[in-house]
């Protein structure tokens, strides 16, 4: 196949990246000279799936868009997985714009599902491991909204049980005590808003963050809350949570059920609240796998050995 130039450094990535990357799953063996990519193997399947592969990779590239080597490593797994992968797809439909110009979309299959739940229901669960980016998508259609006026205000809640201690013995006020625990969307909000715009906000009050414990007898309207970390919620705490909610107000729950940090024989909130609600409408769950994970690629790795060897222990 004949491809420019432009686009073939990015279809090849930093060093051929990409192409090695290729080479290993795959038996073939891909010749890049010029504008022209081959792929040949003893196989014609693989050929045919590669070829495929850098079909979907050129035309990409052709809009300009970079591909980067876990975008590649995620639809090689798809493929693995379920017979085929729409790459193509997972470049479309922009999220928004960080603060120093870079877009943001969802990478895999199970991220567009989950954006588009938060677009479609009033409450959305997310339960997924680390770095599927249950927390940074939720931030993002949080400030979609804000800019679009949809909501005027967003407020971060997250329970504050990981250090072992009551809120009331650490130093500091009330944002002092919860802002170590709140550091993740911290960490999001810095990269879309830059830190001066983000800490603006939260002095006008229009980002509002909050331990769990103090929501109680809260009604928020026009709000977009988010509960992070709700594996550590009890099922009464996401009860009250949950009521919180009023007119013209969103809410999206994450968490992962295998970090839950609650004492011993405590259920976690968000484990109960999947079989009270299930079926409500305007409701809904999303699960995000280990296939979702987009850091780096040894957290993958990590995710998948401590699911293995939690099935072993069970």
């Amino acid at each position: 196949m004949e491809i420019s130039q432009e686009s073939m450094s990015r279809i090849t990535g930093a060093k051929d990246e990409n192409i090695q990357l290729i080479e290993e799953r795959y038996p073939v063996r891909i010749t890049v000279r010029g504008g022209m990519v081959a792929v040949v193997g003893p196989d014609r399947e693989p050929v045919a799936i590669v070829s495929d592969l850098i079909g979907q990779m050129s035309r990409i590239a052709d809009k300009g868009d970079k591909i980067r080597p876990s975008e590649v490593r995620y639809c090689m797994d798809m493929i693995a997985n379920k017979g085929s992968v729409d790459m193509e797809s997972l470049y479309d439909g922009l999220l928004c714009m960080t603060a120093r110009g870079k877009p943001v979309r969802p990478k895999t299959i199970g991220q567009r599902a989950y954006v588009k739940a938060i677009r479609d229901n009033d409450i959305v669960f997310t339960v997924g491991p680390a770095g599927t980016g249950k927390t940074y998508l939720a931030v993002c259609e949080a400030v979609n909204m804000l800019k679009a006026g949809t909501v005027s205000r967003i407020v971060l809640v997250r329970p504050a049980v990981e250090a072992g201690e009551s809120l009331g013995f650490l130093p500091g006020d009330l944002k002092e005590k919860v802002e170590p625990y709140l550091r993740p969307l911290y960490d999001a909000f810095f990269e879309l808003l830059t830190p001066e715009r983000f800490m603006r906000y939260v002095d006008k009050n229009v980002i509002e963050v909050a331990p769990l414990a103090y929501m109680r007898g809260r009604t928020l309207n026009d709000s977009f809350i988010i509960l992070d970390e709700a594996q550590n919620t009890t099922p009464e705490q996401m009860k009250m949570f949950i009521t919180r909610m009023g007119f013209g107000s969103k809410a999206v729950i994450t968490g992962d059920l295998t970090q839950v940090d609650l004492p011993a024989g405590r259920k976690s909130g968000l484990f109960v609240v999947q079989d009270i609600l299930k079926g409500i409408k305007g409701i809904d769950f999303i699960r995000l796998e280990n296939v979702d994970v987009v850091r780096h690629q040894i957290v993958q790795r990590v995710v998948a050995a401590y699911e293995e060897y939690e099935k072993r222990t069970q």
